[in-house]
């Protein structure tokens, strides 16, 4: 599986791509919020609000850190986890990615079929006294085992974001997410605070409905995900 995790600069590009582009820069679509300053994690309570059949490619919800050309060297380097739908499969799955070293970026599955609704506490955080190395958290739990990302210590913004990759089909793939409570770690290890100064990550075909008070959005793509919309609270 493909996967891009979009930085500053390639939202702005994002932002930028022609129409005529099917559903986004090399089929991509996106919806959520980038962290305006560096962190040392960042994590969310995410919630699947639907389920949708997809064809081909896939959608996914997620946390993360780095990006393409933000490794040593200037390497992809990333780090992401989340529910993601495989096209031609039905349910959602709990999973985390890491890219590094300009190697094939390497997918973990933590569990299947994931009722809709049920929401799930997902974190990426650099481990205290450890600079460049990270875990994964679910729920309160280390999901990974600790993962050195070269040239990481204090130099990435977090990102938060759903996404949709069509699969060549053409047609973006839909998608309802819930992101609650988000934070990011002002060190390694913790000091969770409230996601505050942001920049909106949007496609044309994407909508996101943001809380004024708190630091939850709801992230959807799709007629019935946007009709859904006026119902929701993030």
């Amino acid at each position: 599986m493909r996967r891009l995790l979009p930085v500053l600069a390639t939202v702005a590009a994002l932002a930028a791509a022609p129409a005529a582009l099917a559903c986004g820069e090399g089929g991509y679509s996106y919806a959520g919020l980038a962290a305006a300053t560096r962190a040392f994690g960042i994590s969310a309570s995410l919630t699947p609000l639907a389920s949708f059949s997809i064809a081909t490619g896939h959608t996914a919800g997620w946390v993360g850190v780095g990006g393409p050309h933000q490794g040593a060297g200037g390497a992809d380097e990333w780090l992401q986890v989340g529910f993601n739908t495989i096209g031609g499969l039905d349910g959602s799955n709990l999973y985390y990615e890491v890219a590094r070293g300009g190697v094939a970026p390497e997918y973990h599955q933590i569990a299947t079929n994931v009722p809709t609704g049920r929401p799930a506490k997902v974190a990426v955080l650099e481990i205290a006294g450890r600079p460049e190395w990270w875990r994964v958290w679910v729920n309160g739990t280390a999901v990974s085992k600790p993962i050195r990302l070269a040239g990481s210590h204090g130099r990435w913004a977090p990102i938060a974001t759903a996404e949709s990759w069509d699969g060549g089909a053409g047609a973006c793939n839909p998608f309802l997410y819930r992101f609650h409570a988000v934070a990011v770690a002002r060190s390694p290890g913790g000091s969770w605070t409230p996601l505050a100064r942001t920049s909106s990550i949007t496609s044309p075909t994407t909508k996101l409905q943001r809380s004024a008070r708190t630091t939850s959005f709801v992230a959807a793509q799709g007629q019935v995900a946007l009709r859904s919309l006026a119902s929701l609270s993030p």
